[in-house]
């Protein structure tokens, strides 16, 4: 049963990262409509059992409340060591992909009053000055949160930087690792897209996508170049994969979790083995903050 589940996964993300080549160069002709393109290959999370545990939901809703005051200054340290607010190492982890909807999937997440989210991407794992810095340093950029709760972060560096799994696997070779994907052309459109808007703020010299993704003297598909590089998802699964074990990883569907947000989310309660607590009314109040200007 193991072997067929690895299958799949490996087959998921070889046709996500096959499609790069192909739909790259099917880009390169269609380089004036590419709001045109589509996803065209959803994945489907099927892994995770939901967990049995019920958390006191109005407990942490207070709690969640009170941390809210803390870090707006307005409560004091001793409140909320008198509620038992640790700081916790990430029990799971969104390992990637950039560009494929991590701060939306993390945000979302951070709905459910089991979760605590970490503010800001930490760089640990990837970045080797902080790493030095040890385990200790990493859970003191960790947000206070209940016992009850889990602590999530995201890097999305992690999953191309090759000494991450190890790294990570030494701190915790149980922990839940989420990677969340989108179609690998609409992925790298947005990732040189995003580099873009950098260098002309800046005043950089850049170049067309279509110069960086094909090699002009071979005609073939640049795979040295790093937004293509990083949606040949398989290439990065494989180190993981020597290090955890296929029921540790969720895969998201980045481009479903925009169109039918609900569905994937419950796919990710389970995974965490969360009680089902997001559902459409906590959706709509997500959208709708983040419409407010």
């Amino acid at each position: 049963m193991l072997f067929k589940q690895q299958a799949w996964l490996r087959q998921k993300l070889l046709v996500l990262g096959s499609l790069a080549v192909g739909s790259l160069l099917y880009l390169v002709a269609r380089v004036g409509s590419l709001d045109r393109l589509q996803p065209i290959c959803p994945i489907e999370g099927r892994f995770g059992a939901r967990g049995q545990a019920e958390f006191p939901l109005r407990a942490l809703q207070f709690k969640r409340g009170l941390l809210h005051e803390f870090r707006k200054g307005n409560a004091s340290k001793d409140q909320v060591r008198l509620h038992d607010l640790v700081q916790q190492l990430p029990k799971a982890i969104i390992i990637g992909v950039r560009k494929g909807g991590t701060r939306a999937l993390l945000e979302m997440l951070n709905l459910h009053p089991a979760v605590v989210k970490a503010s800001q991407e930490i760089h640990f794992f990837d970045n080797d000055e902080n790493y030095a810095k040890g385990i200790e340093w990493y859970r003191k950029k960790m947000p206070f949160s209940y016992p009850q709760q889990i602590t999530i972060e995201k890097s999305p560096a992690y999953f191309i930087t090759e000494e991450v799994p190890e790294r990570i696997y030494k701190m915790n070779s149980s922990i839940k690792l989420l990677i969340i994907v989108r179609e690998p052309t609409t992925r790298a459109i947005s990732d040189y897209t995003q580099v873009l808007e950098g260098k002309e703020r800046k005043n950089k010299t850049y170049y067309k996508f279509e110069k960086l993704a094909i090699d002009p003297n071979t005609c073939e598909v640049n795979t040295k170049y790093k937004a293509v590089r990083t949606s040949i998802y398989t290439k990065h699964l494989e180190r993981w994969l020597k290090y955890f074990p296929i029921e540790q990883f969720h895969i998201v569907d980045g481009d479903r979790l925009i169109t039918e947000p609900l569905p994937e989310l419950q796919l990710v309660e389970k995974f965490l083995n969360l009680p089902p607590r997001i559902n459409g009314c906590s959706i709509a109040g997500f959208d709708d903050r983040r419409r407010e200007p």
